[in-house]
C-alpha cells in the first residue's frame, strides 16, 4: 500500500505506516552521510512519528533534517518523510517556541525592510569579521555562513513604474513570482528574467508579493508561513484562475507554490490548487518554449566552461534540468553537470552557528569538483545554494537565465545595425 494520491499528501504522518524500514531514505539523506548526530530519516520521521502523539517526542534531531526531500523521493513506498519531519519540528516549535534568530532570519522581508534602505551599512557589517564574529556570538549566525549583500533598493521599487496590462491575454502575458532573493539581494536577476521573457514576445507582470514562506516552514515557524502564503495566494490566485502562468526564478519559491503550500500548509482552496497548477520554472518554461520551436535562439556564442548544479529543489520539480538543454543551445558553452546531490546551504539551515559545518560537509565533494575544474564562474538555479557555493569556493555563482540574457545582449551588439533595421522597418510597416 502507497500513500500519494492528492487526498493524503495533505497528511503526510498518516503515511508513515506504509514505512517497510528499508532504509533506502537513510541512504540517500546528505546530513546522516556527514554527522552521527542525525539518526536518518527513517528514524526522525516515520519511526519516531508513532511515539509523538500523546505526549510528543522530545527528541531534537528531527531539526537537524535539512528539507532536501531525497528520503521523500527516494522511498518506495511514498512515505511523505520530508514532509512529515516538517511538520513534526512545526509542532516542537509551538509547543517549546523558537529562538529569535531563526525568527529573524526566517523573515526574509524584515530583512529586506530593514537592510535595503541601510545597505551600505548593513553590507559594511557583513564584511566586517569582527562584527561578524559579534553576530556568531550574540545572534547565532555563523561568521563565516553565505550571506549575500543587501542591493541599494529592491526590486518592486525599481518595477514600481512599470506598467503592463493584461490585455494580451494569458497566451501572451506572464506573472513573474520574483522571490525576496531578487527583491532585496539579486534585482539584476529580474532585469535579466524580464528581459529574456520579453524577448520571446511575452509582457511581464510583476505584482505585489511577499517571500514565499518557505524560511517560515523550514524553520517550524507555520502560523506565520501560512499569513504569507495566503497573502500571495491572495494576488496570484486571480491571475492563476484565469489562466496566466507564474513565472519564478527561483526553485525552492517555485516549488513552494507548486506543492508545499498544500503539503505543508495545508492550504488547499480554488486559489492555492490554480497556483499550484499555472507556475512554471523560467528554464522549464523557455525549455517547453524551445521545443515547441517558439523559442528565440539568435544566441551568441559564450566560449567557455560552466559547471552547473542542480539544487534539491529543482529535483524535487520532477522536470529533469532543463537549464543544461539551454546551455546547450549556446555555441561555444561547455556546461557539465556537477553531479552532486547537495551543497549543504538548505535555505536557512547553513547559516545557523550549529549547522555550518554540517552544511560545510554535505556541500565539501561539490566544491571538490568545482576547484578540480576552474572555471571563471558557474551555475544554479537556487538562490541560497548560489551563495553557499561562492562562499565556501569564491566562484561566482549566477543563475542559468542569466547566461542566456547575456548572449541575448551579445548578439544584439553584434547585429546592431541589422537590429535597427529590422525596427525600423517594423515602424515603418506600422504608419
Amino acid at each position: 500500500m502507497t500513500f500519494t494520491d492528492a487526498a493524503d499528501r495533505h497528511y503526510p504522518a498518516f503515511s508513515t505506516d506504509a514505512c517497510i524500514k528499508c532504509n533506502v531514505c537513510n541512504t540517500v539523506c546528505p546530513v546522516a552521510r556527514v554527522t552521527d548526530l542525525f539518526p536518518g530519516p527513517k528514524y526522525v520521521g516515520p519511526q519516531a512519528q508513532r511515539f509523538r502523539e500523546a505526549p510528543r517526542s522530545a527528541d531534537h534531531s528531527v531539526d537537524l533534517c535539512s528539507g532536501c526531500g531525497f528520503c521523500t523521493r527516494a522511498c518506495p513506498q511514498g512515505v511523505r518523510i520530508a514532509e512529515t519531519n516538517s511538520r513534526a519540528r512545526a509542532e516542537m516549535v509551538e509547543e517549546r517556541g523558537s529562538s529569535l534568530r531563526n525568527r529573524v532570519i526566517a523573515d526574509t522581508d524584515l530583512l529586506i525592510r530593514l537592510g535595503v534602505p541601510f545597505a551600505p551599512l548593513a553590507n559594511f557589517a557583513l564584511r566586517s569579521r569582527i562584527l561578524r564574529w559579534i553576530g556568531e556570538r550574540v545572534v547565532g549566525v555563523h561568521r563565516s555562513a553565505a550571506l549575500h549583500p543587501f542591493a541599494r533598493r529592491t526590486f518592486q521599487a525599481a518595477v514600481a513604474r512599470r506598467r503592463v496590462s493584461d490585455d494580451r491575454g494569458p497566451d501572451r502575458t506572464l506573472i513573474y513570482f520574483h522571490g525576496c532573493a531578487v527583491n532585496g539581494f539579486e534585482t539584476s536577476l529580474g532585469r535579466d528574467a524580464i528581459s529574456v521573457l520579453e524577448r520571446n514576445g511575452f509582457s511581464v507582470i510583476v505584482p505585489p508579493q511577499s517571500c514565499c514562506a518557505l524560511p517560515m516552514i523550514s524553520n517550524g515557524l507555520y502560523p506565520q508561513a501560512r499569513a504569507k502564503a495566503r497573502r500571495n495566494l491572495t494576488v496570484l490566485g486571480d491571475y492563476a484562475r484565469r489562466g496566466y502562468r507564474i513565472v519564478t526564478t527561483s526553485t525552492s519559491c517555485g516549488y513552494t507554490l507548486k506543492a508545499e503550500y498544500a503539503e505543508m500548509l495545508d492550504l488547499d482552496d480554488p486559489d492555492a490548487r490554480a497556483v499550484a497548477r499555472q507556475t512554471w520554472d523560467i528554464c522549464e518554461l523557455l525549455g517547453d518554449l524551445h521545443e515547441r520551436s517558439k523559442l528565440d535562439t539568435r544566441l551568441a556564442p559564450l566560449d567557455r566552461e560552466l559547471p552547473y548544479h542542480p539544487p534539491c529543489q529543482l529535483k524535487a520539480h520532477g522536470i529533469g534540468t532543463p537549464a543544461m538543454d539551454l546551455f546547450a543551445l549556446i555555441p561555444g558553452l561547455r556546461a557539465w553537470n556537477s553531479e552532486h546531490d547537495c551543497c549543504g546551504a538548505a535555505g536557512t539551515y547553513g547559516l545557523k552557528r550549529e549547522r555550518w559545518q554540517i552544511a560545510q560537509d554535505v556541500g565539501r565533494g561539490l566544491f571538490a569538483r568545482l576547484r578540480e575544474r576552474p572555471a571563471p564562474d558557474m551555475a544554479c538555479d537556487s538562490e541560497t545554494c548560489r551563495w553557499q557555493i561562492t562562499a565556501s569556493t569564491s566562484i561566482p555563482a549566477r543563475h542559468p537565465v542569466e547566461y542566456i540574457a547575456e548572449s541575448y545582449r551579445r548578439w544584439d551588439a553584434a547585429h546592431i545595425g541589422e537590429v535597427a533595421r529590422a525596427e525600423a522597418g517594423t515602424q515603418l510597416g506600422a504608419t
